[in-house]
């Protein structure tokens, strides 16, 4: 991680102003965090996460879910601060942001990752001192004290939880974390039409329809569906599943060219609601 460039501060200034202006409202509409969360993605960041954009189009993906400037946000397991980076400037205002670190165990690989995202935090207190760093359970416990936060968001997590046979305490946690009506927003790759359901999720994707009925079997409601991160170029059916195409690029050197032309994996974009229990 590296913190921001120093050559920066006009830009860095206009961001603060423009973030804000945004947060000035009671309500944040949507047509003025656009233009915030446009300022943010044309500030100083790093240029390989700005080559990320292309294919994730954070921008209209977080719209899609909703986020505001005063939304009370728990992002699950952020990993290398990607999303972070574009959040917690928005927020830093009105807004509360939690980010969920996955417990390391005793894995060195993770234990790293998460002291580099710790050292992205320091690296600008200005921007992320509001962050609050809490770690996500996946025994169904609480990650932040229920009902706290308006909107979860899960990049990438649900094939993960499903291969470590967590998923359902996985979602337990994320519905009580939301207050009542919130939003969980979810992305993850998404399996060929017409394939076997794998609910381990082997070769890292998901049936979209298992994966709707598994949220909603515990207490979410689908409210809308996005193509906005869809790939067509993903035929699946890769050596090494998922992990064959960027950024993981499992195979190495083989055939890197043409992994990077089809580029990050065909997504589903997924919006549920808390609904109340009865």
């Amino acid at each position: 991680m590296r913190a921001l460039p120093k050559a920066a501060p006009a830009a860095a200034t206009a961001l603060a102003a423009v973030v804000l202006l945004a947060g000035c409202a009671t309500t944040s509409g949507r047509h003025s965090t656009a233009i915030s969360l446009d300022t943010i993605l044309a500030g100083p960041r790093p240029a390989a996460e700005r080559l990320l954009d292309q294919e994730r189009h954070p921008a209209q993906t977080l719209l899609f879910f909703g986020l505001r400037p005063e939304s009370r946000v728990l992002q699950v397991w952020p990993r290398s601060g990607y999303y972070t980076r574009i959040i917690a400037p928005l927020l830093r205002g009105r807004g509360r942001l939690y980010t969920a670190l996955i417990d390391p165990g005793h894995s060195r690989f993770l234990a790293a990752r998460n002291a580099a995202y710790r050292q992205l935090l320091a690296s600008d207190p200005g921007v992320y001192r509001r962050v609050q760093v809490v770690t996500f359970p996946l025994n169904g416990g609480d990650a932040v004290p229920p009902g706290s936060v308006t909107l979860v968001l899960a990049f990438g997590d649900l094939h993960q939880w499903m291969a470590r046979g967590d998923a359902s305490k996985a979602l337990t946690s994320i519905y009580r974390a939301l207050a009542p009506g919130g939003v969980l927003g979810l992305i993850d790759n998404r399996a060929a039409p017409g394939s076997k359901v794998d609910a381990r999720a082997r070769n890292g994707y998901v049936d979209q329809s298992y994966a709707i009925r598994l949220i909603e079997s515990h207490g979410f409601r689908l409210v809308a569906t996005s193509e906005v991160n869809a790939n067509p170029r993903d035929t699946k059916g890769y050596p090494a599943g998922v992990w064959t195409l960027p950024p993981a690029y499992r195979l190495g050197k083989i055939d890197r060219a043409r992994y990077a032309a089809i580029g990050e994996p065909d997504r589903f974009t997924l919006k549920f609601v808390k609904a109340p229990q009865h």
